[in-house]
């Protein structure tokens, strides 16, 4: 089991941004209330996800990254999957959380395996009493691009010029931050099971 794009260099950079607030963007920024979302892209052989803090105008990057899913059946890959993403909800605090709706799919256990994911996904924000919102992907691409029909190329250009990422981003992580970003900028997702919103405790790149 594996969790990419987590190493020192983006350690160091999740960690900087998530203080800047109260630094490099002002007193004024320091002001607006900042809403921390985890953005899921769930998938049966690599789940991405993406971290940002928002205020519903403007959204800031943390931390992004993608789960080799490991496992010698299918029900160990979904016990990966929870597991993988309990441990980032426990680092990262999320008070919401984001998630792709399952797309219809011509191959029928593509789309069972999918929806199974999506599942172990969900489980693992609601286990921590946090509030799941899940959206199309044309509605993701929409928002992130103008266009309910750009390509992921597209959308991993976009999510890099509006977080202002300059490093490359694995193509799963970049569907992670713009369902991140969809939801930041929506607030009205379809909930799809959640419970009240725990307080924000301490951890990893949160504001001191």
């Amino acid at each position: 089991m594996s969790r990419s794009e987590s190493g020192a260099a983006q350690t160091a950079h999740s960690a900087h941004t998530a203080k800047s607030p109260r630094g490099a963007r002002g007193a004024k920024a320091a002001k607006v209330a900042l809403t921390r979302i985890i953005g899921i892209d769930p998938g049966s052989v690599i789940t991405g996800y993406g971290v940002i803090e928002s205020d519903g105008a403007r959204s800031f990057h943390l931390a992004h990254g993608h789960i080799r899913v490991k496992g010698d059946s299918f029900a160990e890959r979904l016990g990966c999957i929870f597991k993988e993403l309990s441990d980032v909800i426990d680092e990262w605090h999320p008070e919401q959380v984001a998630i792709e709706q399952v797309f219809i799919s011509v191959n029928p256990m593509s789309a069972l395996k999918l929806g199974q994911a999506r599942g172990a996904a969900i489980t693992a924000a609601v286990t921590q009493g946090l509030p799941v919102s899940e959206y199309a992907a044309k509605s993701v691409k929409q928002v992130v691009t103008g266009r309910g029909s750009a390509s992921k190329e597209q959308v991993q250009t976009m999510i890099k010029a509006l977080l202002q990422i300059t490093k490359p981003i694995q193509v799963d992580a970049a569907d992670g931050l713009a369902i991140a970003v969809c939801h930041a900028h929506s607030r009205g997702g379809q909930v799809a099971a959640g419970l009240p919103a725990r307080k924000r405790s301490r951890g990893r790149g949160l504001r001191r």
